[in-house]
């Protein structure tokens, strides 16, 4: 792998809005084994990117899809997506953990997750054809506004989200749509952030059913309560966006921070899966950071003790109206103005932070309690 020379000093010059407030997905965990993801903050600048089980997308400023966009096809899996080289093998009934390399504590909101068969290999999948339905939908835990939200139990759980398979699920090849909806200017019209984010699986087992599923392009709609919603107000009441979850399917598994025990780079279609991790591993403990569901507990997550090796984090007791911390272009010099990164926030009641923006950006007032630097 290299990079094009030309590219090198753009790079360079957008860490700085790179690295801003949001995040995506690092890698995730099947059986075991970690699978790389599509880093949108290198790969676009490499010559020769490695193939992965992430599918690419164009979004190198870790920005969003806006409910604007809802009906195109970057809704699907991020902007100007094109599915990843290789997949992953996971077994029906296990888990996967998704580790994200970020999430800022103020961008509350669910955590959704879909899949949808791909009817052949996914690395050549057209991606208005997928039918997507849903195993995995966490929202509101508990709170007044602005509460506490799945993301902030994803935070907990050092950036990651455990989902479960369905155990029931025929075997074949299947797109993982993983999705954090932000709500912090959701309030007004247009303001939810989606940060969708897809991966290549192939699933084994004996399971023989295939749900019926809905277009990317129909998942949600501006106006939707779930989109449309202002979380600065009380008592808060939330439902989460989307088609119903499938028969059989808890909202959220139990979450815990979930290990390796080995790597592996995408396996292409026609070669052969990795063998699954040997090494013996503790059985997952949920967290006292789960999301309490109303299903029975035979929908608690299932991790093989022979693939993951997990831990449990205390408990947090720190309220979910902590703010962005403040990135700045350059160590400022006495008298110098500190700069917001781009989508880093800017503004808002209490906010003690950076109030000017990157050039090329403006600070934008969402709502009383929240603004952010955009572009201009």
């Amino acid at each position: 792998m290299s990079f094009r020379p030309s590219t090198l000093l753009a790079a360079a010059l957008s860490g700085a809005a790179l690295v801003a407030a949001h995040g995506h997905v690092n890698h995730i965990i099947a059986n075991g084994v970690q699978y790389q993801g599509y880093d949108v903050t290198s790969f676009p600048y490499m010559a020769s990117p490695p193939k992965v089980v992430g599918w690419t997308a164009t979004n190198t400023d870790n920005g969003f899809v806006g409910p604007e966009f809802f009906a195109s096809g970057d809704i699907i899996c991020h902007k100007g997506a094109t599915p990843g080289g290789g997949h992953a093998t996971v077994a029906a009934g296990s888990s996967i953990s998704i580790q994200w390399d970020t999430w800022p504590e103020s961008h509350h909101g669910p955590v959704i997750d879909y899949l949808a068969a791909c009817n052949g290999n996914c690395e050549t999948v057209d991606k208005t054809s997928l039918n997507f339905f849903k195993i995995d939908s966490a929202g509101l835990v508990s709170g007044g506004a602005p509460g506490v939200w799945a993301s902030d139990t994803l935070i907990a759980n050092n950036n990651s989200w455990l989902v479960q398979i369905p155990a029931t699920l025929k075997p074949g090849n299947y797109v993982l749509r993983h999705e954090i909806i932000a709500l912090h200017s959701a309030g007004q019209t247009n303001g939810a952030q989606a940060y969708p984010q897809c991966f290549n699986l192939a699933v084994t087992g004996s399971g023989t059913v295939v749900p019926s599923g809905t277009p990317g392009t129909a998942l949600y709609k501006a106006a939707d309560a779930g989109i449309l919603f202002n979380l600065y107000t009380s008592p808060l009441a939330y439902t989460v966006p989307g088609p119903t979850l499938i028969a059989g399917a808890a909202s959220s598994v139990a979450q815990s921070v979930s290990k390796a025990t080995v790597a592996s780079s995408a396996t292409v279609p026609g070669a052969a899966a990795p063998a699954p991790a040997t090494t013996t591993a503790a059985a997952a403990v949920p967290t006292t950071t789960s999301i309490k569901t109303t299903t029975s507990t035979s929908a608690a997550v299932v991790v093989p003790a022979t693939t993951l090796i997990t831990s449990t984090k205390a408990a947090t007791t720190t309220t979910a109206v902590a703010v962005v911390p403040t990135t700045t272009t350059a160590a400022s010099a006495p008298g110098t103005v500190k700069v917001q990164s781009l989508y880093g926030q800017c503004g808002g009641i209490n906010w003690t932070g950076a109030t000017a923006c990157v050039a090329g950006s403006t600070c934008k007032l969402w709502n009383p309690y929240y603004a952010q630097c955009v572009s201009a």
